[in-house]
């Protein structure tokens, strides 16, 4: 199942994001540290390039990423024109507090009361914008929830005589290209459940996680270590309600609550500091992507003759 999630507020969010953003000076894109690209938003780049502004990308949530994926993930982005990158957490006062300096660094010529730097919070839903906003104000500000698209208004306030922050509301983009980012971005909770189906999703992770961090299931669920290896996906979620004694009326083994549990447990960080992707997976991804859309036109083009 393809994920897309494209409420028709989020439209009426990018162009008004799009008018205030010629009156900002530095982009604040927060995304997820984990996902850093899936949950980098495509409108966002083309939004700021186009008002050739620079972006402090801030890989929020860094406390339940992968500190090795982190790190190739800062370096990846070090080699970005125009932008600058960042892992912290959102929740930590001491991360929060360098945000301001890194901003003013990109835009020096924004100095003071007469010129105030102009700050815009953009990125997708529930990766935290509201939740910096709040911080950096030192004050609630931004109503701040577990479900996506929480903001749904721009709210525009002063930091200090010298700084103007604009919060903006999440948003998505009308499709979502890679299948593969549907799920990362579902899974981190970044999409409304209405769009999605918990089961797939949870299958989805597992797959991820089975490949990537095999001892943290096997720690978290105590299985066997040849009991992981032989997972697949479907496998792990079953697995997970056998060992906790999920069940439906009858016998049957309950796999939504056990696909919701494994979600939790990866958003929560029960499974320790985990990142589903990494810049080299990432292009591996667009390249089987390629190749996959090349071999798809050549197909049409020899049934087409």
């Amino acid at each position: 199942m393809a994920i897309q999630w494209f409420p028709g507020h989020m439209a009426a969010a990018r162009k008004k994001a799009a008018e205030t953003l010629a009156q900002a000076d530095v982009v604040i894109e927060v995304v997820d540290a984990r996902i850093p690209e899936a949950s980098t938003n495509p409108m966002v780049h083309e939004l700021r390039r186009h008002r050739q502004r620079p972006c402090l990308k801030i890989l929020n949530k860094s406390d339940l990423a992968d500190p090795a994926a982190t790190q190739a993930w800062l370096t990846h982005y070090a080699a970005q024109p125009d932008v600058q990158a960042v892992a912290l957490s959102c929740k930590s006062a001491g991360d929060v507090a360098r945000v301001r300096g890194l901003a003013s660094r990109l835009a020096p010529h924004r100095d003071g009361p007469i010129k105030p730097l102009r700050l815009i919070i953009m990125g997708i839903p529930n990766v935290g914008k509201s939740t910096l906003m709040n911080a950096l104000l030192k004050r609630r500000v931004a109503k701040v929830g577990d479900e996506p698209a929480v903001t749904k208004s721009q709210q525009r306030l002063d930091l200090d005589d010298e700084t103007i922050l604009i919060d903006t509301p999440g948003m998505m983009w009308p499709k979502i290209a890679h299948d593969g980012d549907g799920y990362m971005l579902a899974a981190s909770h970044a999409i409304g459940r209405n769009a999605v189906i918990d089961e797939e999703v949870a299958a989805q992770l597992g797959a991820l996680l089975l490949a990537r961090y095999p001892e943290r299931l096997a720690e978290r669920y105590k299985l066997a270590a040849g009991v992981v290896d032989a997972l697949d996906g479907e496998g792990l979620v079953e697995a997970v309600a056998r060992r906790r004694g999920f069940v439906v009326k009858g016998g049957g083994i309950d796999l939504e609550k056990a696909a919701l549990t494994l979600l939790q447990d990866y958003r929560d960080g029960a499974l320790g500091r985990i990142s589903l992707e990494t810049p080299d997976s990432r292009a591996a991804m667009l390249e089987a992507a390629r190749l996959a859309a090349l071999a798809a036109t050549e197909q049409a083009a020899n049934d087409a003759v």
